[in-house]
């Protein structure tokens, strides 16, 4: 059976190219641009990370995935 996992997708526009959330575990949040090295995480744990890195120049989104259980 399959579970919904997040990960947190970071957009600054058209200047870069969009990030991903690779720790939370220090300050400031690692990020990545590799998609395959994002922290896979709970609904809860996503919308915490997202809301604490938003600025105005940044635009977080958690996304879904579909992770196997077990």
């Amino acid at each position: 059976m399959k579970k919904p996992k997040f990960v947190v997708k970071v957009s600054y526009g058209d200047i870069r190219a969009p990030q991903y959330v690779r720790r939370i575990d220090r300050s400031p949040i690692l990020m990545t641009t590799d998609r395959k090295l994002a922290l896979v995480m709970g609904k809860f744990t996503a919308e915490d990370a997202a809301k604490s890195i938003r600025t105005q120049r940044q635009s977080p989104e958690v996304v879904p995935i579909m992770a196997c259980a077990g």
